[in-house]
């Protein structure tokens, strides 16, 4: 199973049975509106809080993955997920709504890969039939806990992301329909010595070149192997980053599309927006959603998921210290 030095290639090829994304209104407002399974008209939902707010687009998209795989949550043997708050709680309380077993995952914004490459050694190894997993983030309760609160109104940078009001989820099974996961490429962390947490782009790119290389040299192919190579969430400034990354290291990205679901999620003359997307929901509603549609009907063969973390907190931040990153990256094919 252990492909190179840092890849897994999964032989029995685990099948994502059904995915599910549920996003809020900025996001239904964007170019991807008709991926998404449901768009909430407001970031509240009903709840008495942002955290909540969060928790239940988690739990909503979850048992909705459940459902559209034809399941209930006594046929889940595992669930996998993370989120961007303290204790990863978005998804810890909804495990505890779900009542199956869980762990809990964290790689920042790269929780969604992370969640799905596990689950999908673990469905591959036999070490479990169904797995649900998935990601998701908020902007009000992220972007209050790692830079200022909403109510603030504090100015950004043009190098500032807008975090990402949603939530994805998707059941791994040992058999049936559904795009296949062949591989996954585990990161390491890559610190450039950046510090300002408006310009994640720029702090995340080298991590997604490095994996990128990295499970190009396991996997012994060239960027033309896939039709799609997409990271989570550089947006504007780290896509370009990568590009002239990928360039001054020889590597071919132009062979293949290289996009970002930072730049995909919306339309970037948004004055909101700035610079595109971010968040453990931005890789994961635009995967689960928008991707696995390309694959189902088939104009997507075989895709590069590589979703991008930076592994900061308040604390640290706070402290002077710098923001290491990571990414961690995907192969999915269709069936």
């Amino acid at each position: 199973m252990l492909q190179g030095h840092q890849s897994w290639k999964f032989e029995n090829k685990p099948v994502i049975l059904s995915t599910a994304t549920i996003v809020g209104p900025e996001e239904g407002k964007g170019p991807l509106v008709n991926d998404f399974d449901i768009i909430h008209e407001d970031n509240w939902i009903g709840q008495d809080s942002w955290e909540q707010a969060e928790q239940k687009f988690m739990e909503e998209t979850v048992k909705l993955a459940i459902k559209k795989a034809n399941l209930t949550t006594d046929g889940i043997d595992f669930y996998l997920g993370g989120d961007l708050m303290n204790q990863i709680i978005s998804n810890s309380f909804t495990a505890r709504t779900l009542a199956v077993p869980y762990l809990g995952v964290f790689g920042a914004c790269s929780t969604s890969m992370v969640s799905l490459s596990l689950s999908s050694l673990l469905v591959n190894s036999g070490a479990a039939n169904h797995i649900a997993c998935g990601a998701c983030s908020h902007n009000s309760s992220v972007e209050k806990q790692f830079r200022y609160p909403t109510e603030y109104g504090s100015q950004k940078p043009p190098t500032a992301q807008y975090t990402v009001t949603g939530a994805g989820a998707s059941i791994i099974a040992k058999e049936g329909k559904g795009p296949r996961v062949t591989g996954a490429t585990i990161g390491k962390v890559v610190d450039m010595g950046i510090t300002d947490p408006f310009n994640m782009g720029v702090a995340m790119a080298p991590a997604a070149v490095d994996t990128i290389e990295a499970h190009l040299r396991d996997f012994q192919i060239s960027p033309d192997y896939y039709d799609l190579i997409v990271t989570g969430d550089l947006a504007k400034v780290g896509h370009q980053i990568a590009t002239d990354l990928f360039h001054k290291h020889k590597i071919p990205i132009d062979q293949t599309e290289f996009k970002d679901c930072g730049l995909m999620i919306y339309e970037l003359d948004n004055y909101l927006i700035i610079a595109g997307g971010s968040g453990c929901g931005c890789s994961a509603v635009v995967t689960y959603g928008h991707l696995m549609k390309k694959l189902r009907n088939g104009e997507l063969n075989r895709i590069l998921v590589v979703a991008t973390g930076a592994l900061h907190s308040p604390i640290s931040y706070q402290q002077g210290e710098s923001i290491p990153c990571i990414a961690h990256a995907v192969s999915i094919e269709s069936e």
